[in-house]
């Protein structure tokens, strides 16, 4: 199955669901000293140190995916960067994503032990405060609802990841 396929099924479905409610959120530019996002992300030369924002009862994190700008759950448990139908068919049709970062299908098992078959895809660009990896996997879920999961796919690639409840920062190093 390719992104096209996956597009195909699911547009249907997708021209009576919105994603307003997705992980995709306005920005505003904050230009003062410390901060590059009014989400927060603090630079320094080998570490950011990122607001995390308490939704729903867990933390998300502002990440760009391609250039996009979205908010991730930060989610130690998910193998991979997680993201529904509804945002890669968002991607897609931005141009973002195309056929070429499909890299097979995969199963699987979400948090309430159910399994099933989503698109395994290449992300060229994942960028978190001042950090951008390259080349990081992730699975497209065959839900239009599920959220925007930042897993080990990302979180591995740095040397160190700390997390300061109190003041709801996360340092990346």
């Amino acid at each position: 199955m390719n992104i096209k396929s996956l597009i195909s099924i699911l547009i249907i479905t997708i021209c009576a669901i919105s994603c307003s409610k997705s992980g995709r959120r306005k920005t505003r530019e904050n230009n003062g000293p410390t901060s590059v996002r009014s989400e927060g992300a603090l630079m320094e030369k080998h570490r950011t140190v990122v607001k995390m924002t308490k939704q729903n009862g867990v933390y998300e994190i502002p990440t760009e995916i391609n250039g996009v700008p979205m908010h991730f759950i930060f989610d130690t448990g998910a193998g991979l960067i997680s993201m529904s139908t509804a945002e890669a068919i968002f991607l897609y049709k931005q141009g973002k994503l195309t056929d070429a970062d499909a890299l097979g299908n995969a199963d699987f098992m979400d948090a309430n032990g159910n399994v099933s078959e989503g698109l395994i895809v290449n992300l060229r660009e994942v960028k978190v405060g001042n950090k951008v990896l390259t080349d990081v996997k992730a699975s497209i879920v065959p839900n239009l609802k599920a959220p925007l999961l930042f897993g080990q796919s990302a979180l591995e690639q740095f040397g160190k990841v700390s997390i300061d409840y109190p003041n709801e920062q996360i340092t990346f190093e």
